[in-house]
Formats: structure tokens, C-alpha cells, sequence
């Protein structure tokens, strides 16, 4: 099932036989790096533990004219991890989002951006987000700058946030506020 479609991205329901796109993915090394960790290859049984097994994420795929070529997750933030944020009740319904491409031939080629933007649209328009957040780890330069320029802004450091090749990473919690459109990046900066 299509939940949406831009200028030839589009993201679909996680199916059953996903498994092995997933499987490929994330035995790249390339793939890896940015996501999970290149200690961490995944066969079968991790893609299925990971990906098919939690009803609370919404598990998706990333197509580009109709070709499989990432992962794209979203969620409610739990009461758990809203107060790690720093979030209370009062901040409202507030989704949490993890992709990756895994085609590499699909990099800088401006698809994440496309992405991101149709996704936001979809979480704030269809789902009535009211805060959008991501962890990004802060070494991933490339991907922090794809965010801002889709209205993401950095909130707070999360040190020690994620184990990544062998050692805990510092993230950042950045946040996309559907209340005042997010905030576009000044590219004069």
C-alpha cells in the first residue's frame, strides 16, 4: 500500500518480501556505516527480529520510480523516550522517523530531501504530527544537512546516545515543528 507519492518517491508498507531487500541493504558495508554499524551485518533472522516484529513502528519502503531502494520507519514517541527529549504532555502528538538508502547509486542525487519532505507532509498533513524528532548521529554531516535544509533544527546533544561500531555515539535530537512550518536553514550561513 502506498502511503505517498512526489516526484517519483514514494514510500509503501513493509511486506513480506521485503526481507531480503532489507538482508541485502544491510550487509553493505557501505550501507552500514550510517546505519546499524559495519559490525552489524544483518542475515534473516535480524531482519526479521528488527523489522517484522514491533507493532508500534510503522515499517516502510523507500521506492524511486517504482524501484525498492531504502527503509523508512515512523512512530509514536513513547511516554519513555518523550521525557529523554524533554517533552511533556502538553508538546503534543510528536512521531519519531528513521530511514536509510540503500542503493548507493541513489546518493546525492537529492532523493533523501525528497524524501524527508514528503514524509514531513505526510506526518503533519495526513497524521496530524505536531513535532517530528530524529537522533542523527552528530558525525553524519550529510544527512544533518539534509534535514535542516527540510526545516529540522538541532534541540539538544545526546551524548553517548547510540553504540555504533564499538562505541557509544553522541546524537542530536533534532525536531521538525509543524507549528511554524520548521525552520528552513539560512544557506547564507
Amino acid at each position: 500500500m502506498i502511503l505517498w507519492s512526489k516526484q517519483g518517491v514514494s514510500v509503501r508498507k513493509l511486506e513480506a518480501g521485503d526481507a531480503d531487500h532489507l538482508v541485502r541493504w544491510l550487509s553493505d558495508p557501505r550501507v552500514l556505516e550510517y546505519y546499524e554499524g559495519r559490525d552489524r551485518p544483518h542475515d534473516m533472522a535480524m531482519v526479521q527480529e528488527h523489522f517484522y516484529r514491533d507493532d508500534q513502528i510503522e515499517a516502510c519502503i523507500i521506492q524511486l520510480d517504482d524501484r525498492d531502494i531504502g527503509y523508512i520507519q515512523y512512530y509514536h514517541v513513547d511516554p519513555e523516550e518523550r521525557e529523554v527529549y524533554g517533552y511533556g504532555e502538553g508538546d503534543g502528538r510528536i512521531f519519531g522517523m528513521d530511514q536509510f538508502i540503500g542503493e548507493p547509486d541513489c546518493w546525492n542525487r537529492g532523493i533523501g530531501t525528497r524524501l524527508i519532505q514528503g514524509m514531513v507532509s505526510y506526518l503533519t498533513n495526513t497524521l496530524q504530527a505536531d513535532k517530528i524528532v530524529m537522533d542523527p548521529q552528530t558525525w553524519n554531516a550529510r544527512a544533518l544537512r539534509v534535514y535542516e535544509k527540510c526545516g529540522f533544527r538541532k534541540i539538544k546533544l545526546l551524548e553517548k546516545r547510540e553504540w555504533h561500531e564499538g562505541e557509544y555515539r553522541d546524537c542530536w535530537l533534532i525536531e521538525y515543528n509543524a507549528a511554524n512550518g520548521g525552520e528552513k536553514r539560512d544557506e547564507s550561513l
